[in-house]
């Protein structure tokens, strides 16, 4: 857990406090406590400022030139920067930061404080207020001491059932919010405000060629590396073997042969797990080094409840376990890695996708309307990419079970949801589902962000705005459980900016997964990897590993979950299910994730407690 610094002044007011010591005196109507974890860097101005600050800010060089006629620089590090350019442009500032932040701001002279979190959620940022008092951190579990009681949010559970990730600032801790991305918070008089200071728009550019979005993709591209390659060490990159990962680790080694160490995890107790040889064909073309972790059902005996501790809750599917052990296996040999977040979100990635549109081929193709604009892929043209979803047949008899051609969001949610073969094992009285349901369509039917444009940016925006936020959740979690830094290149803001004006249909050309993405840098990427049509994620064996090595972990987890009576749930229904599902169910890992995280936290309540 993160280091606890907390000061509670005589006059019950409160104070603020940084590691070296810095304090500002809060409002008397409302006490700020910060909880600061290892990463942070507080430091204090001469004009009575304070910051407490997570992250890199990347463009610091050209910012400090900018601000340095108004301020007199004592350091050379980005926490100052930030500092200078509040004191030159107050809150505005956020608009000037490019890179993965969370910060708090005490402004001694205003007597008031600036909290704020990066675009895309990189570095998170918690808070809950109790008794009059703001406490806030970056680890939500440096919270949880602070909590009258250890409760399960009842919203976010029902979200994270549904998607297994929660869309909105609730987290499964009752009491314990997030400040969502593109978000700061503002406390000044003893009031608590939040506000967006940034967002994505799909204004779609209809001006312009394939070639120059091409074009300018690739400056952007190399721009965003460029700012990200910023460092004293070495720059590892994690490689999974697909086209993100792998672009961002060539092109790091194309920017400095210092940057040739790869790092890759594999399951080779049992066939379709190992990816591992497309990962070596990138480090084969930069005459680099790549790690490759052999992770085994013994690893996830032993490491699974530290991944769950590390992740504060569970979030976002199996991949935080491997990942988990490729970073430990990559804090070896380097300090820094690169990851390929973003890039299934940015210029469509997912398999569903794919399935969405071939469905929507179909009605369009009936209705003679798939020249009307709402539609990127005739369904002459999807028909050769159809084989890329063979391995995804038991998904598709599921999505079509309920009926097709029904409203847009209604089939995007059957896509995602995650929940469907959750009926007996979950009490869904008591979760009011339909809010889940209602949540979603007013984030996908948002039309402030996505005007009249194509389906396929609908469902990118959703999983940008909301599945992406966990995935970062688990990049950040993972990496610093072992000290790691990791950064995400294809998260610079000016790149998703343009990408969000390109036309799906060139992004998405004729059901082509990330066409414009492998026509830009078909030259860097090796075409065995360009060419792929059986990449999925990262996946982990884990209907084989509960069925055999695992079985007794998992049963033997279920049935404390039955002895402790957990609300919401029926335990006899999950012991007796949760052998039987599909290959590409979640139930059994996420009712597992869920059942491991009460005993962390709610079983040991009374330890948490005495960490005050």
């Amino acid at each position: 857990m993160g280091k606890l610094i907390a000061h509670r002044g005589p006059d019950g007011a409160g104070s603020w406090v940084s590691p070296n010591g810095a304090v500002g005196l809060a409002h008397r109507r409302l006490s700020i406590i910060d909880l600061t974890e290892h990463g942070a860097q507080p430091m204090a101005a001469d004009n009575g400022t304070v910051i407490s600050y997570n992250g890199e800010t990347y463009n610091y060089v050209e910012l400090r030139e900018t601000l340095s006629p108004g301020w007199s620089f004592k350091s050379h590090s980005d926490t100052e920067t930030i500092l200078a350019a509040y004191e030159r442009y107050g809150d505005s500032c956020l608009d000037h930061l490019r890179g993965m932040f969370a910060f708090a701001l005490w402004d001694e002279r205003k007597r008031r404080l600036l909290c704020a979190r990066d675009r895309f959620g990189i570095k998170p940022f918690y808070y809950t207020v109790v008794d009059g008092v703001l406490y806030f951190a970056s680890e939500a579990k440096a919270l949880v001491p602070f909590l009258p009681e250890i409760e399960t949010d009842p919203t976010a559970l029902a979200e994270y059932l549904t998607l297994q990730f929660t869309i909105g600032e609730h987290t499964l801790f009752k009491g314990i919010k997030q400040l969502l991305p593109g978000h700061a918070l503002k406390v000044e008089n003893g009031d608590v405000r939040t506000w967006r200071y940034w967002d994505v728009h799909y204004e779609i550019d209809y001006d312009h060629s394939a070639k120059y979005f091409g074009d300018r993709l690739e400056e952007l591209m190399h721009e965003s590396l460029a700012l990200h390659l910023r460092s004293d060490v070495p720059v590892g990159a994690y490689i999974s073997g697909g086209i993100d990962s792998s672009l961002m680790a060539l092109l790091a080694t194309r920017a400095d042969d210092a940057n040739r160490l790869g790092f890759n995890g594999r399951f080779t107790d049992h066939p379709g797990y190992d990816e591992s040889h497309y990962a070596r064909m990138v480090t084969d073309r930069t005459g680099g080094e790549l790690h490759v972790a052999d992770i085994t059902a013994d690893d996830f005996r032993h490491h699974i409840r530290d991944v769950i501790y590390h992740l504060d809750f569970p979030v976002a599917g199996p991949g935080s376990f491997p990942q988990f052990m490729v970073s430990k296996l990559a804090r070896e040999h380097v300090k820094v890695v690169l990851g390929g977040q973003g890039g299934d979100e940015i210029f469509g990635g997912y398999a569903r996708y794919l399935i969405a549109y071939f469905e929507q081929c179909i009605n369009a193709a009936m209705d003679g309307s798939y020249r009307n604009g709402n539609y990127v892929v005739t369904i002459e043209s999807i028909v050769p990419n159809l084989g890329l979803l063979r391995e995804y047949k038991p998904l598709i008899t599921q999505f079509w079970r309920e009926g097709l051609f029904g409203p847009l969001d209604e089939r995007y949610f059957r896509l995602v949801n995650r929940s469907v073969d959750m009926n007996d094992e979950v009490d869904w009285s008591q979760l009011a589902p339909e809010k889940v349901v209602a949540d979603f369509k007013a984030i996908f039917n948002n039309r402030a962000n996505v005007r009249k444009e194509a389906y396929f940016d609908s469902m990118t925006h959703f999983d940008f705005k909301c599945l992406l936020p966990a995935l970062l959740h688990v990049e950040d979690r993972m990496s610093m459980a072992h000290g790691l830094e990791s950064r995400v290149p294809l998260l610079d803001h000016p790149l998703v900016e343009f990408a969000a004006t390109i036309p799906a249909d060139v992004k998405f050309k004729d059901g082509h997964m990330k066409h414009l993405l492998k026509t830009t840098f078909g030259d860097v990427l090796p075409a065995e990897i360009v060419n792929r049509r059986d990449k999925m994620g990262f996946p982990v064996p884990l209907k084989e590993w509960f069925a055999g090595e695992l079985h007794d972990l998992v049963e033997d987890t279920f049935h404390t979950l039955k002895e402790k009576h957990r609300p919401y749930f029926n335990a006899d229904a999950i012991l007796r299910n949760f052998d039987q599902s599909g290959k590409f169910s979640r139930k059994t890992w996420g009712l597992l994730s869920l059942e491991m995280w009460h005993q962390t936290f709610h079983d040991r309540a009374a330890e948490w407690r005495r960490m005050i």
